[in-house]
């Protein structure tokens, strides 16, 4: 039923409540993980040190998604991460088209999106926009 599973995650704890479903689903239909993080270029990320630009949203997107491919393989699911620039909700809905992702399963809440009643601002636009569908996690 599902081959890619995407898992969409800023690192928050509300993105980390997600990561354990979107591990068993993926294990469960023997499926990949694609595991995503979207460093927001569309607020002020870059930091210039002595010429050296620095990125400090893709050097920890590549910490999170690390720590969750890890999870994963430890758990024996295939599970590749990906640290994108871009418009969070618009880079995810591209991957899912680029990616043939089946599914997506993430949290209802990031960090942008705390002060939301029901939904995250991101993922509520990936629920009413996605063409496969989408399992949302609330946190604890």
């Amino acid at each position: 039923m599902y081959d890619d599973v995407l898992l969409p995650t800023d690192g928050s704890d509300a993105a980390d409540a997600a990561v354990q479903h979107a591990i068993e689903l993926a294990d469960r239909y023997g499926a990949r993980l694609h595991v995503l993080y979207v460093a927001d270029t569309t607020e002020y990320s870059t930091v210039t040190f002595e010429d050296a630009v620095v990125d400090p949203l893709t050097e920890e997107g590549e910490s999170v998604v690390d720590g969750v491919v890890e999870q994963a393989t430890d758990r024996n699911v295939d599970a590749v991460g990906v640290v994108m620039k871009g418009g969070a909700y618009e880079t995810i809905l591209q991957y899912v088209e680029d990616e043939g992702i089946d599914a997506i399963v993430m949290g209802t809440h990031g960090r942008r999106g705390l002060d939301r009643a029901l939904l995250g601002s991101v993922t509520e636009r990936v629920v009413r926009t996605a063409d496969v569908p989408v399992l949302t996690v609330r946190a604890d």
